[in-house]
């Protein structure tokens, strides 16, 4: 049996729904033992080891980090929900049980502060990166 081309498999991925998308990357880390947040992590390190404080200054894309839920976490599990399209309220609270974890990756500066100030509202310990 021959194995499915690059396009074949980029078509299935097209076809998915965010959920079914989201299934698939945990079976896969799951399968393979790896993590896809590496790579993101290690793409940001670069741009933190810069210039000091003119490398902040010029920083535009920020992630948004859950450090705690704190006491009310079912509203903290809301406000995520409604931070993240399609994540379902297994995920949501996936994300809150597991923290810390980033909720939103590569925001502007602006929706970084929304997102905290929601988070932060809602009783979660926030870390912008």
């Amino acid at each position: 049996m021959a194995s499915p081309s690059t396009t074949e498999l980029l078509d299935v991925f097209k076809s998915m729904t965010v959920l079914e998308l989201n299934d698939f990357l945990k079976a896969f880390e799951e399968e393979f033992g790896v993590t896809a947040a590496a790579p993101v992590a290690m793409a940001a390190a670069p741009a933190a080891g810069g210039g000091g404080e003119a490398a902040a200054e010029e920083k535009d894309e920020f992630d948004v980090v859950l450090v705690a839920a704190g006491d009310k976490k079912i509203q903290v599990i809301k406000e995520v929900r409604s931070l993240v399209s399609g994540l379902g309220l297994k995920e949501a609270k996936d994300l809150v049980d597991n923290a810390p974890k980033p909720v939103l990756e590569k925001v502007s500066k602006e929706d970084a502060e929304k997102a905290k100030a929601q988070l932060e509202g809602a009783g979660a310990t926030v870390e912008l990166k």
